[in-house]
């Protein structure tokens, strides 16, 4: 027994002696390893409390949008916050007037008329803009960068006109801006492009992002319906603005591929540079026409590598796409955006683009972020624009060179095809083929010619040659083609 125990003590010594050995060995060892680098920057003054884990938002924008948002917040605010493991709480929420119509109710003790007690009460952390427009809305979003608190906007038109002035007073507030919801509503195309995407560069976006025009486009293919009748038919049920131009002439869709092409190639690209075209020229006749050759046509937001150039294509305009392409059986008011990544290859985004719920889903998914951010000290994660690129530029439309479908209105006599066929030639613009429905002579009928690529500048001064020939008698027109390749 005696010389168990020594054993047992002796063992125990050379237990004791190891690991003081062990410990000296990972003090010098600390001692001389080299400094860890911060990844991250240290936690700020004035967020999120250990104990409280709550964040308190003020919204403004009470309406069809706003309601939205607040309704979705009743519905799903517990699993947001089991999920973020932050409360979300909403303590304020500006309003045109207390009654005013909106699909669902607003507390009435949350409610005030003045949007300025949302943006300077101190326990408010993040600010909902959905009022929209450049006017007052701008007003509001600076107010509120200013005094350094985060906001979450879904105004598509703001961002297009001032995203340059917003991001500089974000960054000067220490604040941060999320706008997700605007564009194509609850399809996370933002979040994609800034983050899910970070290692590609993008060859080519094409986007179907204005829910009215594809609702329209839709049904005068299916219904073989004249563009008047559906728009009128579109603003009874709802689905149409009225006036609708800002839809069917293509600028709703001009904000959205604008911010779409700024986060792909890294410069914030000015509107007015956008060529856009909208949907007003588009008949029935081209439908049931562009079908006949195994096209469909849709009012496509691109942004495109140029061969050869280093300017980027941005455009919005009716376009003929393949009708077994993906793109073309998107149809009524839903979205889809192909993003072209040099290393994932092509991935196709689809769903609704607008509505209260749809955008309210993405409202809450920057909600989120930003709760997020604050919970773990740094408003600024993922900053809202990163210009990375110093010379990159819009190309102009003159150089882009594109297919195109043509429309014309001809006299129905021996001579004018060759005619028009030799101004096409002079131009070095290639003929794929030709549609002619028989016709009695002396007649007008239509001339429908698809084309080999050319630049736009000399498709634009073909067709104006052509458009004074005697025989010609109606504006030609044109829609371009594109094979999604």
């Amino acid at each position: 027994m005696n010389q168990m125990n020594q054993m047992n003590q002796m063992n125990q010594m050379n237990q004791m002696n190891q690991m003081n050995q062990m410990n000296q060995m990972n003090q010098m060892n600390q001692m001389n390893a080299p400094a860890k680098i911060k990844l991250s920057a240290p936690a700020f003054p004035g967020t999120l409390h250990a104990a409280m884990q709550q964040v308190n938002l003020g919204m403004i924008g009470g309406g069809t949008v706003g309601s939205g948002v607040f309704h979705a917040w009743q519905k799903n605010g517990a699993l947001l916050a089991a999920r973020l493991g932050v409360a979300i709480n909403f303590r304020k929420i500006a309003v045109k007037a207390f009654d005013e119509p909106r699909p669902y109710p607003i507390a009435r003790e949350l409610m005030t008329t003045d949007w300025q007690e949302v943006v300077n009460d101190p326990e408010i952390q993040i600010v909902i803009e959905l009022v929209g427009g450049c006017g007052i809305a701008k007003t509001m979003v600076l107010a509120a960068l200013a005094q350094g608190k985060t906001v979450v906007t879904a105004n598509k038109a703001l961002l297009s006109a001032h995203g340059p002035e917003l991001f500089a007073a974000a960054a000067k507030g220490g604040a941060n801006l999320y706008y997700e919801a605007s564009v194509c509503g609850g399809i996370p195309i933002i979040k994609s492009l800034r983050e899910g995407f970070v290692a590609n560069q993008f060859p080519a976006i094409y986007g179907i992002v204005n829910g009215t025009c594809n609702y329209i486009l839709s049904r005068m293919k299916f219904e073989g319906a004249d563009f008047a009748a559906v728009l009128a038919d579109a603003q009874k049920q709802g689905y149409a603005e009225t006036p609708p131009d800002l839809d069917i002439d293509g600028l709703d869709a001009q904000h959205k591929t604008g911010i779409l092409a700024s986060l792909a190639h890294g410069f914030w690209v000015d509107h007015h540079q956008i060529h856009t075209e909208g949907i007003r020229d588009v008949s029935r006749m081209d439908m049931e026409f562009a079908a006949k050759l195994g096209y469909t046509i849709k009012l496509l937001g691109i942004v495109k590598q140029t061969a050869g150039q280093p300017a980027i294509q941005v455009s919005v305009y009716p376009a003929l796409i393949p009708s077994s392409h993906v793109l073309a059986s998107v149809n009524q008011v839903f979205n889809a955006v192909l993003v072209r990544g040099d290393v994932v290859g092509d991935t196709l985004f689809y769903g609704r683009g607008a509505g209260k719920d749809a955008t309210a889903s993405a409202v809450l998914s920057d909600v989120a972020d930003a709760a997020l951010d604050l919970k773990h000290g740094t408003k600024v994660r993922v900053a809202p624009f990163v210009a990375c690129t110093k010379k990159g530029r819009v190309a102009p439309l003159d150089k882009i060179v594109s297919q195109y479908y043509v429309r014309l209105s001809v006299v129905d006599k021996p001579g004018v095809l060759a005619r028009i066929a030799a101004i096409f030639a002079a131009a070095k613009i290639g003929i794929c083929s030709v549609i002619q429905p028989e016709g009695h002579e002396g007649e007008s009928v239509p001339l429908i010619l698809m084309l080999h690529e050319a630049p736009n500048a000399a498709m634009q001064k073909a067709l104006a040659r052509i458009a004074r020939l005697p025989a010609v008698k109606a504006k030609p027109v044109m829609f371009r083609v594109e094979n999604l390749k």
